[in-house]
């Protein structure tokens, strides 16, 4: 008699989410022992904010469904009712398709609507990227969604340390490595040449086209901040400013879609009505993960708050400016200066950075191997000896 395979479920629900797992995917389409199912759903389906799921299916993945949770406003009641459905739509699916194990990837918003649903229903909840330290309500969720998880794959042994001392079974602990960096290895090991014609026909985008492949360049992406919600367009502001007094060539990403993203994606507007900077600034919704990583790679100084300047920028080496409180507490590399939001400052960090150069690579979130490693071990696991009642370990 042939062996059942393994069904494993992936959520994705935003850009930042298909980068942190597709190494994982791409390791369980290979196997003949597990059966790939992917949920797409909240902001990865949504034109406004890049529409990841088309990105997804060019890669050769099959949808198996699509849920659709976001409500309108992108402010804290609202990502609250969100989560809500999450849960609805999330508990509804796992039961008609009735996964083995759910994996869910971080600290979003709609993680934790993953992580309930599955739980809830004696489903085996697999987690990644737990254990770190960061700011905003991604920290909460982060810790929430390892209480409620079977089985753990951090990026490094300080976040399994962490993760063991809320009282984790050590036995389902495993520091794999991150597998965003699984990505920047496999990208950056490819030779990519691409003409700023084609990069500006293919991609689109507003504000108008500069040279920037042969020059200095910056690369943006700040996202809103949810503990601090209604100061979201004034630290926009002091970053767009100081771009203005830079006055470099700069390649931006719109924010998620986080409470408070309208009030960052209106001071964007704004500035571009009154200032007219489309001589060296272009709006993005959103790029394929292999474009951006070679931005990161080609550009002067990534800027903002994105987790992308401390997980993959420490491997590629990238300058980076941290502005605010969104990763603070997270482990990052020497390729990273910290600001807070404050024009002057921002300017200042940005002009150390282009001067410094390159940094030399930093192997804190693993080494590019972390999808092969979590697929083995899920492979492994005999799910009939890990318990579905979870008990503190302490």
């Amino acid at each position: 008699m042939r062996k059942k395979r393994k069904k494993i479920a992936v959520v994705i629900g935003s850009r930042a989410n298909y980068s942190s797992i597709k190494s994982v995917m791409e390791e369980i389409r290979k196997s003949p022992n597990l059966e790939l199912l992917i949920f797409v759903g909240a902001s990865a389906l949504l034109e406004r904010y890049g529409r990841m799921v088309n990105l997804i299916e060019k890669d050769g993945f099959k949808i198996t469904e699509k849920f659709y949770i976001l409500v309108e406003g992108e402010n804290p009641q609202t990502m609250a009712m969100s989560a809500g459905l999450g849960i609805i739509e999330l508990s509804g699916l796992f039961m008609n398709h009735k996964p083995d194990l759910v994996i869910t990837v971080g600290d979003r918003f709609e993680t934790i609507a993953t992580a309930v649903a599955a739980s809830y229903m004696n489903i085996h909840i697999v987690h990644t990227m737990g254990g770190e330290v960061s700011g905003t309500i991604d920290e909460s969720i982060r810790h929430a969604v390892t209480k409620f998880s079977h089985i753990h794959f951090p990026a490094n042994k300080k976040a399994a340390e962490r993760i063991i001392k809320m009282g984790e079974d050590k036995k389902y602990v495993f520091p794999v490595g991150c597998p965003r960096v699984d990505l920047v290895k496999d990208i950056l090991s490819k030779k990519r040449s691409f003409s700023e014609k084609e990069f500006w026909k293919k991609h689109k985008g507003v504000g108008g086209n500069f040279r920037f492949l042969e020059e200095k360049f910056l690369l943006v992406s700040q996202h809103p901040v949810t503990t601090e919600y209604g100061d979201n367009r004034k630290n926009m502001h002091e970053t767009l400013m100081a771009l203005k007094d830079l006055n470099m060539p700069t390649i931006m990403l719109w924010p998620n879609a986080d409470a408070g993203s309208d009030e960052t994606s209106k001071e964007i507007r704004s500035f571009r009505e009154k200032f007219k900077p489309d001589s060296w600034l272009h709006v993005f919704t959103n790029l394929p993960t292999e474009v951006y990583i070679h931005l990161m790679d080609k550009c002067s100084c990534l800027i903002g708050n994105s987790s992308s300047a401390i997980r993959e920028g420490a491997i590629i080496g990238v300058p980076a400016v941290n502005i605010g409180s969104r990763q603070q507490g997270r482990s990052r590399g020497k390729n990273v200066k910290n600001v807070k939001y404050n024009k002057k400052q921002i300017v200042d960090a940005i002009k150390k950075q282009i001067n410094h150069g390159k940094y030399k690579p930093d192997f804190i979130y693993g080494d590019g191997s972390a999808g092969k490693r979590i697929v083995a071990i899920l492979k492994k696991l005999n799910l009939s000896k890990v318990p579905v009642q979870k008990r503190i370990r302490y």
